[in-house]
C-alpha cells in the first residue's frame, strides 16, 4: 500500500514500522463536521449543513472502519440522502481502486475516477498521507467533509434528524462516558489489536499484542454474559464499534493475522451478541464476507505471498442468537 506525497503516488509496504516491529495506524487528515444547519462543530469547522444529497460516501465493504458508517447509515435512514461508491476489494500498489470487476464493487459514481487516491487529490492536490477509506465528501464545497469513521457515524447519529425523523440514538449524552470506557478498551485491545498482531514484525511486538485481543474478547465475553449490551440494556455506539472487528473474526484476523487462540464462537455470549446486531434490520446487507475474505487475504503479500484464500469455516450467521 502506497501513499500520497506532496500530491504524487508514493508505493510502499503496509505493515510495521521499521526498527521496532509495532503497527503504527496513521491519524485521520479530514477532521470538518456536518452539523444540523452549519454551524461549527467540535472541530470548529463550520459550512457543512445537513442536507439530503448535498454529500456522498466512498467505501469499502471490507474495511471495519467504513463498515461502521454504511451501519449507521442504515440505521439512521440515511441511504435517500446520502449516495454511497464502493471502491474493488483487493487493495494493490495503486491502493483502492474503482475498478467494477467484483459484485458490489460500483466504480466511482460521482466522478468516475480510477483511484480513491483521485478523491483525496480533488480536495488537495498537494496532499501527503495515506488514502483511507471511509470518506465523506460534500458536492457543494468540492471537498472532504471527514475521514475519520469514528466522526462520520456521530455525525449520522444526530445531525441529520430533522430530514429523517429519526429519534434514536446510539451517541445518547446519558451514556457517553460509559460508551467511551468501553471504546477506550475495544479499539485499542480488538478493533487495532488485530492488527497489531497481523503486521507486527518482530515476535515481541507480537507477544504484546495477540494476547490483548483475546484479554478484550473475554472481557466483553463476561460483560455480555450479564447484561443485554456493551453498556447496559441500550444498544449502542460502542456495540457497533466492536461488532465490525468480531464479525471479521473467525473468517480472517483468525488466520490472517494470526490471532488463533481461539475463535469467536468459542465464547459463547460474545458470538451470540454479534449474531443479534448481525440479524438486525438492514445489517445482514452491509456485511460482505465476499469482499472482506479477498481484500484481507489477497491485499497483503507481506502476509499472504500467493494470495490463497483458506477454505474458512461454514458461519450460520442467521442461527438462533439466543440473545431475548
Amino acid at each position: 500500500m502506497g501513499q500520497l506525497v506532496d500530491g504524487v503516488w508514493t508505493k510502499g509496504s503496509v505493515g510495521a514500522a521499521r526498527g521496532e516491529g509495532s503497527y503504527k495506524r496513521q491519524q485521520a487528515g479530514f477532521r470538518s463536521w456536518i452539523t444540523p444547519d452549519g454551524a461549527p462543530g467540535p472541530s470548529g469547522d463550520g459550512g457543512f449543513a445537513a442536507q439530503s444529497g448535498r454529500y456522498h460516501l466512498f467505501v469499502s465493504y471490507a474495511c471495519p472502519w467504513a463498515h461502521r458508517t454504511l451501519i449507521f447509515r442504515e440505521l439512521k435512514a440515511l441511504a435517500p440522502h446520502i449516495d454511497v461508491s464502493v471502491v474493488h476489494p483487493v487493495m494493490g500498489e495503486d491502493g483502492w481502486t474503482f475498478a467494477e470487476g467484483f459484485d458490489g464493487a460500483t466504480g466511482d459514481r460521482l466522478f468516475g475516477s480510477a483511484f480513491l487516491r483521485d478523491i483525496y487529490l480533488r480536495a488537495d492536490p498537494h496532499m501527503t498521507g495515506k488514502v483511507t477509506v471511509p470518506v465523506l465528501w460534500d458536492k457543494e464545497r468540492g471537498t472532504i467533509v471527514s475521514n475519520e469513521s469514528s466522526e462520520i457515524i456521530r455525525m449520522f447519529d444526530s445531525a441529520f434528524d430533522a430530514l429523517t425523523g429519526s429519534r434514536v440514538h446510539y451517541w445518547p449524552k446519558d451514556l457517553r462516558p460509559a460508551i467511551e470506557a468501553v471504546n477506550d478498551r475495544v479499539y485499542p485491545d480488538f478493533n487495532n489489536g488485530v492488527y497489531r498482531a497481523g503486521f507486527a514484525s518482530t515476535q515481541a511486538a507480537y507477544d504484546e499484542a495477540a494476547p490483548r485481543v483475546f484479554a478484550a474478547m473475554a472481557w466483553a465475553d463476561d460483560l455480555l454474559s450479564r447484561q443485554r449490551y456493551l453498556t447496559g440494556d441500550r444498544l449502542t455506539e460502542a456495540d457497533w464499534r466492536m461488532f465490525t472487528s468480531a464479525v471479521r473474526f473467525d473468517t480472517v484476523y483468525h488466520t490472517h493475522f494470526r490471532c488463533n487462540r481461539a475463535w469467536l464462537r468459542d465464547y459463547p455470549s460474545l458470538w451470540g451478541w454479534t449474531r443479534e446486531l448481525y440479524q438486525m434490520p438492514g445489517i445482514a446487507a452491509t456485511v460482505r464476507q465476499d469482499h472482506i475474505v479477498n481484500h484481507y487475504y489477497r491485499s497483503h503479500p507481506d502476509l499472504n505471498p500467493f494470495g490463497i484464500i483458506p477454505i474458512n469455516p461454514v458461519i450460520d450467521w442467521d442461527a438462533p442468537h439466543g440473545r431475548g
